[in-house]
């Protein structure tokens, strides 16, 4: 080989040589800078799992010991499975507002003696028995005329014949309709042309009807524990509300009427009105032999004597052990109003009577009334024309409605419109009309979304445990 050949050689291999030097140590710094990114990506995850290891340790202790907020405030040591501390977690937590189950939990968490640090932010609510529009323990009928703009949910069947804008359920598959004989039918149904077939043959989507759908053998309700609540308001009423005794036997109950300014009036009820011209129907009786002070008559007051105004209680709890009506505004408050009498004795369980305007000056979660009765939630003979009532009602042992009333009532027998803007708790047929015509023609039944974990104080919820309801990385 000449030396010119040789030259080219060497020339070439040092240019190879030279590449392939760059290439790896190239390869050599991408390999590292990918190393670095990714370890730095490994103890970010560690970080990260170990805020939320926090949240989750949170949640298991707040549904262990409920209520009790801040008990695991402040700054804790995280260690791995072979029990070595790996890193720290720090929970800040922020208290719900007074009768709302909302919690606020902010997990920091960061790796020993590493600068890398992860910011997680979750809330926590439990459901109230709000959740629903409409709650019932027993067979119901919505007749033509109901609109309702919130979920529907019965332990019983469901005939609906009206305009439902949410899912409406029943724990059943199938049940008799008490309303007309012949066999079975769908445990939530419609008598609106086309009728749905008759098991087993599947029904139709009915969208004209059930906007939202429509659903059969879910779980049922617990209607029983409310029980528990009525004993705990009267306890809480008794510390830090407003207790209210017994009216006496030759009296009716009370009367509360709201006012803006934060306070009420009370009243004691000397008389019902009474005509013997007027028959009416307690759909809840089958013996004539019974109390009307607790049971039939017209619910409408015609005498009664002032007592005092209070100051609506800080805690919002308002105990009446004894049959009370209720009406007025309120203006930024929270307010539950409990109606029982203990010890519990069914042919003196209680009422709350709503023959007037019980109304909100705010929309928007700032104003929240519960009523809550042993009995019945009732609508009186004498009641307006055109009555809104904004509260969540729940009637324990009876019903949500109105007497069956006669024209020998008077004029008031049938009723122009009722709106209810919050929900409906039920334990037997709920109805503010008959099917003859009777009682109020338009019923509007509006489901106030701010119930569903903005409930009024201790008022009774739909599950036993906290559900995540938002989940944010702030870092």
């Amino acid at each position: 080989m000449n030396k010119k050949l040789k030259a080219n050689v060497l020339i070439y291999v040092l240019v190879y040589s030279f590449i392939s030097l760059i290439i790896l140590s190239g390869a050599l710094i991408w390999s590292y800078s990918f190393y670095l990114v990714l370890n730095n990506q490994i103890k970010s995850k560690k970080a990260f799992s170990i805020a939320e290891s926090g949240t989750e340790i949170y949640r298991w202790y707040l549904n262990h010991f409920r209520e009790n907020y801040q008990g695991l405030q402040g700054e804790y040591n995280f260690a791995n499975r072979l029990g070595e501390t790996i890193g720290k977690y720090k929970l800040e937590i922020t208290s719900p507002v007074p009768g709302s189950t909302i919690v606020k939990v902010k997990s920091t968490g960061n790796l020993l003696n590493e600068n890398i640090e992860k910011i997680i932010e979750i809330t926590l609510g439990i459901p109230s028995l709000a959740k629903y529009s409409v709650v019932l323990n027993s067979d119901v009928r919505f007749g033509q005329g109901t609109v309702v703009y919130g979920e529907i949910h019965s332990n019983g069947g469901i005939r609906f014949d009206g305009i439902a804008n949410n899912l409406v359920s029943s724990a059943l598959i199938t049940y008799d309709d008490p309303d007309h004989s012949g066999p079975n039918e769908w445990a939530v149904h419609t008598h609106i042309d086309p009728i749905d077939p008759l098991p087993p043959t599947e029904w139709n989507n009915r969208p004209d009807i059930f906007k939202a759908g429509r659903r059969r053998g879910v779980p049922r309700i617990d209607f029983i524990g409310i029980s528990s609540n009525l004993a705990d308001l009267k306890n809480l009423a008794s510390t830090s509300g407003v207790y209210i005794p017994f009216s006496g036997s030759n009296k009716w109950g009370y009367e509360i009427i709201f006012n803006e300014n934060g306070t009420f009036s009370l009243y004691s009820v000397n008389k019902v009105f009474s005509n013997t011209n007027c028959y009416f129907y307690d759909p809840g009786l089958s013996s004539t032999n019974i109390n009307e002070r607790y049971f039939r008559n017209t619910w409408s007051i015609t005498n009664k004597t002032f007592i005092a105004t209070y100051t609506i209680p800080q805690s919002g709890i308002i105990f009446v052990e004894d049959n009370v009506w209720v009406s007025g505004k309120i203006k930024d408050k929270r307010i539950i109003v409990a109606s029982a009498k203990f010890p519990d004795n069914p042919n003196e369980r209680t009422n709350i009577i709503i023959n007037n305007d019980l109304t909100y000056t705010n929309y928007d979660g700032k104003d929240v009334i519960g009523l809550i009765a042993q009995r019945n939630i009732y609508v009186g003979l004498k009641s307006k024309n055109d009555l809104r009532i904004d509260a969540a009602l729940i009637a324990q042992n009876g019903r949500v409605g109105r007497l069956h009333y006669s024209s020998g009532c008077g004029q008031e027998y049938i009723r122009a419109t009722i709106t209810v803007y919050g929900m409906i708790g039920s334990n037997s047929r709920y109805g503010f009309a008959w099917t003859d015509g009777t009682g109020y023609r338009d019923r509007i039944l509006i489901y106030d979304y701010n119930l569903l974990y903005g409930p009024p104080p201790r008022f009774p919820l739909a599950s036993e445990f906290y559900e995540i309801l938002k989940f944010k990385e702030i870092k």
